[in-house]
């Protein structure tokens, strides 16, 4: 039976969570670190000693066949993949292949889009000098995600959606947008609403693929959660109360 951790900060897990659900089968252990949330505002230096810990604990606590860095962060400004270790990146070689006016968006939190590790992910995929890639602050829109007021206040997000990407898309003719914070699928419908003729790229799917190659001979019978929170557990559990998921939340003390 594949038992697999999956972390961030926060809600954004979920995304990736969903999609393994719906094509394998497997025991998950969903670790929300509340405590660091935000990562996308923390240095390198921080979030490393931050997801080193967290990685070392989890692994100790509760043996998982994989451990998933649910964040796009950590995943690009730290190298810590390995056999155990899966990371979450900007699906840009999807997003050149969908992309007519070879002009293309990675939407991610503001430490993302500054770190050395996405110029080099750029760098190592050697994209052709006719594409023209975008690098775009997505915090505030993270924000609304894990505030919940992608639920409660559809009308202030589609104020924050417009303001962070209406005039970059007019200015610089963007037709394809990655998803590259793991919260961020959860405002597809509201930026599809307000943007139709953009492709919004989730990577969840190319993870969930990813896991279920590396677990598809060590299936369970049916899909399990658990779910674990430092800080504020119980003010988290409202927060999951709120999108649909009535799981209890266990209290994870580092």
């Amino acid at each position: 039976m594949a038992k697999i951790v999956v972390f961030d900060s926060g809600l954004g897990s979920l995304s990736i969570i969903k999609a393994i659900q719906k094509i394998s089968k497997s025991e998950i252990i969903y670790f929300a670190d509340q405590e660091n949330f935000p990562y996308g505002q923390k240095s390198q230096a921080q979030l490393s000693r931050v997801i080193k810990n967290s990685i070392k604990i989890l692994d100790k606590e509760f043996s998982p066949n994989l451990i998933v860095i649910a964040s796009n962060t950590p995943s690009l400004m730290l190298n810590l993949t390995s056999k155990k270790i899966i990371d979450v990146k900007p699906p840009l070689k999807e997003a050149l292949k969908k992309s007519k006016t070879k002009q293309v968006g990675i939407l991610a939190t503001k430490s993302a889009i500054n770190s050395k590790g996405l110029v080099q992910y750029i760098k190592e995929n050697s994209f052709p000098k006719k594409f023209q890639i975008f690098k775009i602050n997505g915090s505030d829109l993270v924000d609304l995600v894990e505030s919940g007021k992608f639920i409660s206040n559809k009308k202030y997000c589609n104020k924050i959606i417009k303001k962070t990407l209406k005039q970059i898309l007019t200015q610089h003719n963007i037709d394809t947008i990655t998803l590259s914070s793991t919260h961020l699928p959860f405002l597809k419908s509201l930026l599809k609403k307000q943007f139709p003729k953009i492709d919004f790229i989730d990577p969840s799917d190319l993870v969930a693929k990813k896991i279920l190659l590396m677990t598809q001979n060590n299936q369970s019978k049916k899909n399990s959660l658990k779910i674990f929170a430092t800080g504020d557990s119980q003010k988290f559990k409202l927060k999951l109360n709120k999108i649909g998921i009535k799981n209890k939340v266990s209290f994870f003390l580092f």
